[in-house]
């Protein structure tokens, strides 16, 4: 059994050039009063006009992936990093006991859609830092490694259990779901429209498996979609941004006070 959730309809984030949709997969655990599911807090949907600055700000605890798969997602930071996020590098924020940022578009750049997924670390006080680097070349229809755990061999890391796979199936390409006997897995369309159990998901839908197992997804249409495998009992700190639980209205307003465009 495969639990469904559509588009989010509410915006978490509107202003000047930056929208953001948050998509919670606790949501999706029936009778859970959690937003989050174990040590994946929330995946954010976000969206940059050309020449958005989103100002200096702090995040604490979280771990924060930006996953960029078309266009450019410019970083600056206080210790000097000026990175640069695209289709080919991946950036992971370990905010840790804190670190500050801001984000950019130039004039010149593409519109941006990414996402931005905060992982809750297990433990709070952890040393800050930042993740940047190439991602190995994806290959059609197969399925990889984007982070991982401390120690697994993904090439980047956040501090609890929580594996990200993503994958671009030609349409009727097929691939069976990463799972894991003991974990559940939650997966996002970013694009396209695949089938999964009898079931069909479109573009920012997402699911949750019920039960670890063979269980195949078929492309309806030339797709891109990301797999997370989560330990739902991993001990978890829930000390951040966005893994204690903060209310999506007072994320808005702390937002609209950083953006500018």
């Amino acid at each position: 059994m495969i639990h469904k959730a559509t588009r989010t309809k509410d915006d978490a984030i509107d202003s000047d050039g930056f929208v953001a949709r948050a998509n919670f997969p606790g949501h999706l655990e029936p009778g859970s009063p959690d937003h989050g599911l174990g040590p994946l807090a929330t995946i954010m949907e976000s969206f940059l006009a050309p020449g958005t600055h989103i100002k200096l700000h702090e995040h604490v605890v979280d771990e924060i992936v930006s996953w960029v798969p078309a266009g450019v997602m410019r970083h600056d930071d206080p210790q000097g990093g000026h990175l640069t996020v695209d289709a080919d590098h991946l950036m992971v924020m370990n905010a840790g006991r804190g670190f500050r940022h801001e984000e950019r578009t130039r004039d010149d750049d593409p519109p941006l859609r990414m996402l931005q997924i905060f992982v809750r670390p297990r433990a709070e006080g952890l040393e800050p830092g930042i993740q940047h680097g190439r991602l190995p070349a994806p290959l059609a229809n197969t399925w990889r490694d984007v982070f991982g755990p401390t120690g697994s061999k993904a090439p980047f890391h956040v501090r609890n259990a929580v594996l990200c796979r993503d994958i671009r199936l030609g349409a009727g390409a097929t691939a069976t779901v990463p799972t894991e006997p003991g974990h559940k897995t939650y997966f996002f369309v970013f694009e396209g429209c695949v089938s999964f159990d009898n079931q069909t998901f479109g573009e920012a839908e997402s699911g949750l498996l019920a039960e670890s197992g063979d269980i195949a997804l078929e492309a309806v249409e030339d797709s891109v979609v990301l797999a997370f495998v989560i330990d739902p009992h991993a001990p978890v700190c829930r000390g951040g941004t966005v893994g204690d639980g903060e209310t999506v209205h007072a994320m808005a307003s702390r937002a609209r006070r950083a953006c500018s465009h």
